[in-house]
């Protein structure tokens, strides 16, 4: 894998591609990997130079990837838009007591313990908000399903099944809610029409700052590991 040197060097994933006409960089912004992509005939050697041209705007767009940090205790947390400081705790369950997220058992098994208490609250609080914007709807839907998805919030299928990311649960409640509203309106409208802007207007009226919020802040609640 190249490296392009510095501090710290930087590798390049280097892809090449039967469609691609000229070099293009991306950088992730869930991991930092910088991939150049490359026409199929090109010469790496040229590909390795327009890299080099690019360092600065390479390194410029890594300032901005979220970093990453290893849950556990004295971990400050989001939850429900709360920054509670990950403790000890007694008894057999998780819980939240005044600023305070307390993991009883082995502090080896606090990433695992807090990452089920976290997708159980959050299929609660997701579960009620779908439930309440499908009656406003007047519409129902199939399932509700969460997994630790990276490039969406939620989905709708035609079917009616909807799926959300748990870590909404680190959201405010409100942006939580957003993204429930968001993906009921689908319910009625499979698009992102004018029509579809309207219903979930009607469902949430107020959604603009919210949508905003998870714009611009998204990103740092996947800057948090639990042991995956």
């Amino acid at each position: 894998m190249p490296v392009l040197p510095g501090s710290p060097p930087v590798e390049v994933t280097l892809r090449r591609s039967a469609q691609a006409r000229r070099f293009s960089l991306r950088v992730s912004r869930l991991d930092g990997r910088v991939t150049l992509t490359v026409p199929a005939r090109a010469r790496e050697a040229e590909a390795l130079a327009f890299a080099r041209d690019q360092e600065g705007w390479i390194r410029r767009a890594l300032l901005d990837v979220p970093r990453t940090a290893s849950v556990g205790l004295d971990t400050l947390l989001p939850v429900e838009g709360r920054q509670l400081l990950v403790r000890p705790g007694s008894g057999r369950s998780v819980r939240i007591e005044d600023d305070s997220l307390l993991v009883p058992g082995d502090p080896a098994l606090v990433p695992v313990r807090l990452a089920a208490f976290l997708k159980a609250l959050a299929r609660e609080r997701l579960a009620a908000a779908c439930d309440h914007h499908a009656r406003t709807l007047g519409r129902s839907y199939a399932r509700l399903t969460l997994r630790d998805t990276r490039s969406r919030w939620g989905s709708c299928t035609h079917d009616g099944c909807l799926m959300f990311s748990w870590r909404l649960i680190l959201a405010p409640p409100p942006v939580l809610d957003y993204v429930a509203a968001h993906e009921v309106a689908h319910l009625a409208q499979m698009n992102h029409s004018p029509a579809f802007w309207a219903e979930v207007s009607r469902l949430m009226p107020d959604y603009a700052p919210h949508r905003l919020w998870l714009r611009r802040h998204g990103q740092a609640l996947h800057g948090f590991r639990f042991g995956d």
